[in-house]
């Protein structure tokens, strides 16, 4: 709709008072849908600034409140977005939802399923940078695990040292060194650690 073209005449500010007016972030699944599928067609392509709020008014309410799966609507309109805005999506929605404390059960799945079927690679590795930001957590294993597994299916095995940035790389050994005494009884670690080991065992001693 023609109307759409307001989002590139706004503010961030005003972005989110008309997502506010709107009530964006409590519209039905179905409209969701609908509203990232203009997204998509939405030409020039909104700033970084507005994306982010668009991000932050649609979707994170809603993930951080998931006890379930999310329904297929709602996943339809992530990944949809996700396609388009990666880089606002990881930064107001992935990481939020990676610093929340307690279970996150629903969460860390949808995270998951985003790197393993959404996500391109460069973006997978920003996820995996949020990770090794905060302290790491049984919820948050199965993440770095999703994105080794990514990772490995992705390319080839004699590229398989490409794949992370050696400081990246780094961090993450050093990570799983430092922290292997509260995962002691943990076979999510376990896992982990035997997917490093495989996957990089020519720059690991």
């Amino acid at each position: 709709p023609p109307e759409l073209h307001v989002l590139n005449n706004c503010s961030p500010g005003q972005l989110k008072g008309l997502c506010s007016f709107l009530q964006l972030s409590t519209c039905p699944e179905q409209l969701l849908v609908r509203f990232c599928g203009w997204l998509l067609a939405l030409t020039p392509d909104l700033s970084y600034a507005s994306a982010a709020v668009l991000a932050e008014q649609l979707f994170l309410k809603r993930v951080l409140s998931l006890t379930q799966p999310p329904s297929r609507h709602l996943m339809a309109a992530l990944t949809s977005f996700c396609s388009k805005y990666p880089q606002p999506f990881c930064q107001v929605l992935v990481a939020p939802v990676l610093r929340e404390p307690g279970e996150g059960a629903e969460q860390t799945k949808l995270v998951c399923e985003l790197i393993e079927e959404c996500l391109e690679p460069d973006y997978v590795r920003l996820v995996l940078s949020q990770v090794l930001e905060v302290p790491l957590s049984e919820r948050l294993l199965p993440v770095v695990l999703a994105v080794l597994g990514r990772q490995q299916s992705s390319l080839l095995p004699a590229l398989l040292q490409e794949t992370l940035p050696p400081e990246l790389f780094d961090l993450l050994v050093l990570t799983l060194c430092r922290q292997a005494p509260a995962f002691s009884t943990s076979l999510s670690y376990a896992k982990l650690v035997t997917a490093v080991l495989t996957m990089y065992q020519s720059h690991v001693s």
